[in-house]
């Protein structure tokens, strides 16, 4: 059954993938770094990009359960499959999306990601596990894009019943995907951002970023300018990714996972102080409840204000961390 959409602000008709992203209700399954093709514009990282490695979200996991856990933890409410070109590991998307459907129900919304065509007997395989498909094709066949695979394959898979769309990054020429409008439910055009793998094709081609504090490259919006206004076209900017869809998601992840003496910020991260003792310091835990303090690896984790505060007299080094949530990536530390 296809999936009910939404409209943003601007009157764009989104996906039900893009509404629940919106939201920071999807975990993010990375299923492998393989692909069969070699786009100049790919951000992926050098510890993914090549490599048969499988992530939920941050965290690198190994079995379906894991990745389960990895939902679990930010209450998600559907999950984007995506890779590498994720149909080369057919078996184990089939596999991740089954065990998740499982789980969580029937209306855990899953879209995928992929850079193939897929044919018949692949949306068999998909059908009732995967709701929305999002192909990308190749930059050089946009301007033909209703003689390729790639339009055979929407239109089959909007008969079999699944969401179907296009999703890109911005690049010259993506008006020629205008063509294919009447065959999708959607049109998803990502601002083209700037990555550590990619910087040097980026470089080639005389492109730059746009400014210091984010990865969009300058000039990928006048692109996106080629398509016409239509309900179906939806950009997504890269600042969007970072301020609503990362920070949203992170909040979610912390309103689950976040110990007793974290304070979780706006911004969806988690703080708190870390003293390093260098002498006694007993008499001082002792004065603590049990909940308002961890021991970690010789670290004692508890309520920065509590550390600048009534701790600031114990030995040994002190310091004020803010990191993502369930033990994720460091921001910022502090002295104290």
């Amino acid at each position: 059954m296809q999936q009910e959409s939404g409209v943003s602000p601007d009157g764009v008709s989104l996906s039900q993938g893009c509404v629940l992203c919106r939201q920071g209700a999807k975990m993010v399954l990375f299923v492998t770094g393989r692909c069969h093709r070699t786009c100049w514009y790919c951000p992926l990282s050098r510890e993914r990009k090549g490599l048969d490695v499988v992530y939920a979200n941050d965290r690198k996991v190994s079995s379906p359960a894991d990745a389960i856990a990895e939902a679990e933890k930010m209450s998600a409410l559907g999950t984007g499959v995506t890779g590498g070109e994720p149909l080369i590991e057919l078996d184990r998307v089939v596999e991740y999306c089954r065990a998740l459907k499982e789980h969580f129900g029937p209306d855990h919304q899953i879209h995928l990601y992929t850079g193939l065509a897929p044919d018949e007997a692949m949306l068999r395989r998909l059908q009732g596990l995967v709701d929305e498909i999002r192909l990308h094709p190749p930059h050089e066949c946009w301007p033909c894009i209703l003689e390729t695979d790639y339009a055979r394959s929407a239109a089959l898979a909007r008969e079999m019943g699944f969401a179907i769309g296009i999703e890109v990054p911005a690049l010259p020429g993506i008006g020629a995907l205008a063509a294919a409008l009447p065959l999708l439910d959607f049109l998803n055009i990502n601002e083209l951002e700037w990555g550590e793998t990619c910087a040097a094709a980026m470089r080639e081609r005389g492109l730059e970023l746009e400014d210091g504090m984010h990865n969009a490259v300058l000039g990928a919006r006048q692109w996106v300018k080629e398509l016409p206004r239509d309900p179906k076209v939806h950009f997504c900017s890269s600042v969007f990714k970072d301020s609503v869809q990362l920070r949203e998601r992170l909040k979610r992840i912390a309103a689950n996972t976040a110990r007793p003496f974290e304070e979780v910020t706006d911004d969806g991260t988690v703080v708190y102080g870390v003293l390093e003792p260098a002498g006694a310091v007993d008499e001082f835990l002792e004065s603590l409840d049990e909940d308002e303090y961890a021991v970690c690896e010789g670290r004692i984790e508890m309520a920065w204000w509590m550390l600048a505060g009534d701790g600031a007299g114990l030995p040994g080094n002190k310091y004020v961390v803010e990191r993502y949530p369930n033990g994720g990536m460091v921001v910022e530390v502090t002295p104290l």
